[in-house]
């Protein structure tokens, strides 16, 4: 079994290795956050497009059957009920106008879904939320060194800096 690196389980692993894990593991974080907000993203999008097209159709159903239907059941009526004219082509054209109100209110609950779902700025949270804990991260303490080794580290620090 081995850590991400490659290196063994339990072995001790230097600052450059750990920094370098880190680094890797905040990437792929990114990634996955970015892939997350991509996804979210295409589902408000699909929902949009299936909210006008809700409202397309109503558009189209009451601009296009409206000579027909109203025809067909305005003589329906009169054949069924023996009323005027007038009156059944008005029945007709209430028909049509509760189909429309129907699909109208169809757009309305999906737009308001999409509207509702706030996909990126759930992501955007969570991204700011992983910053903010790796910010407060605090490193593991280090043992103190002997009062008379303290020179020597000092100067291994400066020799390996320069």
């Amino acid at each position: 079994m081995s850590a991400p690196d490659g290196s063994p389980v339990g072995a001790e692993r230097s600052i450059g290795q750990l920094f370098a894990s880190a680094t890797t593991e905040l990437s792929a974080l990114v990634h996955d956050e970015i892939a997350l907000a991509k996804a979210q993203l295409k589902q408000d999008v699909k929902r949009g497009a299936v909210s006008g097209g809700a409202f397309s159709v109503a558009g189209a159903v009451l601009l296009f059957s409206l000579p027909m239907l109203n025809f067909a059941l305005a003589y329906g009526i009169r054949t069924w009920s023996d009323w005027n004219l007038a009156i059944c082509f008005l029945l007709s054209f209430a028909a049509n106008v509760l189909v429309a109100l129907l699909l109208v209110l169809i757009g309305v609950v999906f737009a308001k879904k999409a509207q509702k779902s706030k996909g990126p700025q759930k992501v955007a949270a969570s991204v700011k939320e992983s910053a903010g804990v790796l910010q407060n991260a605090k490193p593991h303490p280090r043992p103190e060194l002997a009062q008379d080794r303290v020179p020597e580290a000092i100067e291994a620090v400066a020799r390996s800096s320069s």
